[in-house]
Parts: C-alpha cells; sequence; structure tokens
C-alpha cells in the first residue's frame, strides 16, 4: 500500500474532523494552538496518520492503531520538518509521552526534560540546551546569594518591579527571564523593553530571555493530559525540572514569585513550586502582591482595564515607561489586540 501525506487546511472541516477523531481515538486531545496540520492518507484516501506544528514546535502527532509499525510516524516527522524548513526554522521541539522518546530518539530528538510517567521535552540538537545554558550571563555572587525571577511581563507593572524589588533585597544578584515567545496581545520585543525601562536603576539583575526553554502556560501542550488541573500540575512539574537545570548551571539558590490570591491555576503551579523546589536544594519564595487603594496590582487586572475602555484606572499600577507605551503610538496596536480579545485575564 502506498500513502500520500497532505497538509489539510484550516477550511478543510472534513479532513480537520478526521484529524479531530484520530487523535481522540489514540487518547490525544487537538491543541488550541495549532498553525498547521498535516495527513497521512492510504490509497483510498482514509486519514492513517497526522501531525500538526505551533511555531517551531512538532504537536497532535499520531498513528491510526490499524497502521502503527508501518512508518508512518517517520513520513510525518519528515514532513514536519519540510515545512519548518520553510519557515526558517531548524531548531525543532517536540512533547511526547514517556513511552514515544525512544522513538523519537531514534529520529534525531534529544530530551531536555521530564516529568516521569507524564511527558518529556525533546528537541532536535544534541547540544541545544546546554549551549544555551553556556550562552547565560552568570553572577559572581554565591548560591544564597542568588536569585532568579521568571515573568511574561504583559505589560510590566509596578507589581512586576515590586516583586523584583523584593528579590534584590534578600540577594546580591537576581536572574530575570523574560518569556521570549512572541504569544498573547504584546510583542515580545516590546514587552522585553518595557522591563528594561522598568528596572533601570536596578544594578542587582541579569536580564535573559527565556529562550525556548522555560515553556509559558499559554503554549504548553496539555493534549496528552485529561483535565485542567492535570495539564497546570504536569506543567508546572515540567517547568520546574528545566528550571532546575539552569539554576544548577547559574548557581542559583531561591526562585521568587509572586503570589497568587485570584488565579486557581497559578496558585496551583505556585504550590507546586514549594513542593518541588526545595527538594531540589532551591528555596521558594512567594511574595505578596502589591496593593493600590486595596486592589492588588497584576498584569491581568491591566489588561482588564484597557480591554473594557478604562485605561486611566491603571496609572496607578504601571511604570511612566509602561503607561507611556500604552497611551502612545508604539502602543496602539498592542491596545487594539487586547480590546478585540474574548479572554484577557489568562496570558
Amino acid at each position: 500500500m502506498s500513502y500520500t501525506v497532505a497538509q489539510i487546511c484550516e477550511a478543510d472541516r472534513r479532513g480537520q474532523a478526521a484529524a479531530v477523531a484520530l487523535l481522540q481515538k489514540e487518547g490525544i486531545r487537538r491543541d488550541a494552538h495549532l498553525d498547521y496540520t498535516c495527513g497521512v492518507y492510504d490509497d483510498d484516501f482514509t486519514l492513517c496518520a497526522t501531525g500538526s506544528c505551533f511555531a517551531n514546535t512538532l504537536r497532535c502527532m499520531a498513528v491510526d492503531s490499524a497502521h502503527q509499525g508501518e512508518g508512518l510516524m517517520n513520513l510525518v516527522v519528515s514532513h514536519l520538518a519540510e515545512v519548518q524548513a520553510q519557515r526558517g526554522n531548524s531548531h525543532l521541539f517536540l512533547y511526547t509521552k514517556p513511552g514515544s522518546a525512544k522513538f523519537f530518539g531514534d529520529l534525531g530528538f534529544y530530551e531536555i526534560a521530564r516529568v516521569p510517567d507524564n511527558l518529556v521535552f525533546m528537541e532536535n540538537r544534541r547540544p541545544g540546551f546546554s549551549d544555551w545554558l553556556k550562552q547565560q550571563p552568570a553572577a559572581r555572587a554565591p548560591r544564597e546569594r542568588t536569585a532568579a525571577v521568571v515573568m511574561n511581563a504583559n505589560p510590566f507593572t509596578l507589581g512586576h518591579r515590586y516583586l523584583l524589588e523584593t528579590a534584590c533585597g534578600r540577594a546580591d544578584a537576581v536572574h530575570l527571564f523574560v518569556l521570549s515567545e512572541s504569544f498573547g496581545p504584546i510583542p515580545a520585543a516590546d514587552r522585553r523593553r518595557l522591563v528594561v525601562q522598568g528596572t533601570e536603576g536596578m544594578e542587582k539583575i541579569i536580564l535573559h530571555d527565556s529562550g525556548p526553554y522555560i515553556i509559558s502556560a499559554a503554549t504548553f501542550p496539555g493534549y496528552f493530559l485529561q483535565d485542567s488541573d492535570e495539564v497546570s500540575s504536569v506543567h508546572a512539574r515540567l517547568d520546574l525540572a528545566v528550571f532546575g537545570k539552569i539554576a544548577d548551571a547559574l548557581n542559583i539558590g531561591a526562585r521568587f514569585v509572586g503570589e497568587e490570591p485570584f488565579s486557581h491555576v497559578t496558585g496551583l503551579y505556585n504550590r507546586i513550586m514549594q513542593e518541588e523546589l526545595p527538594r531540589t536544594g532551591l528555596e521558594c519564595v512567594i511574595v505578596p502582591r502589591l496593593k493600590k487603594d486595596g486592589q492588588a496590582v497584576s498584569a491581568s487586572a491591566v489588561r482588564q482595564a484597557v480591554h473594557d475602555g478604562q485605561i486611566e484606572k491603571i496609572r496607578p499600577w504601571v511604570p511612566d515607561s509602561t503607561w507611556a507605551y500604552l497611551t502612545g503610538p508604539h502602543g496602539e496596536k498592542a491596545v487594539e489586540a487586547i480590546q478585540k480579545a474574548t479572554n484577557v485575564v489568562h496570558h
């Protein structure tokens, strides 16, 4: 029997439905974040395998159980790699179940980190993660006086600055990782610039781009998992498995995170951090939220006010640089995107 690999366009409802049905049959839910999908068809044009991309990741790959062992996953991965090459992406990532990690290893992917019994994070470059670690600026402070903060800063608020000021008050050096993914209403380059402007004068901060190795909740693949709490739990544990390796390389002794009294997802994430970080020799410091007039300052609250057309409300919550961005010409497209979004809280 011969097989054909072809794109399944978003407008192809029958093809998309067949791909969803195949994924469900193999115990996988379709990811909400996909920008390309393909199918492998037999001579009768029956869908036998499928796979997708999102940015530089390969996702939602499955072979019908009736056709497993016929090399169809090789066809899917090869096709998606060609699509990524045409996009200019040579450094690729995927998430897979632990039982499939060896198979993808044989296809040239290497493990970065794993959550036992749940998920393995892989890339197609053997030294990719280690080379990235070597490029990160280190501090000369001892481990017990070196801290880290990870943030999306979408946008940077006075709450973010308060978290960093607290970390700087406890440490001699603070590694600040800003998520590099271009996902959400504010472009990554703009978010980074607002962080630089908002932390001016904070000499203890060492700024890092997160690269592809610190995974945001927005792009973490939950399609292997059964419910939202399980997705959040596994995401947190994978993030911490990767972060533990970063902490070892940069001699980090503590991670500072903001308290989350409102979001169930972030609250769960923080609880898992409190459990897991001490097991790896890292302190987890939960910092209470900065409040202004009784209101907890958060990026979510800022986006909600912008979405609702109440931009004057955010003035006490953001630095001058963020205010100038959101009310000036450089931030017009970001404000428009926030106002058009149906859900501005979880970005």
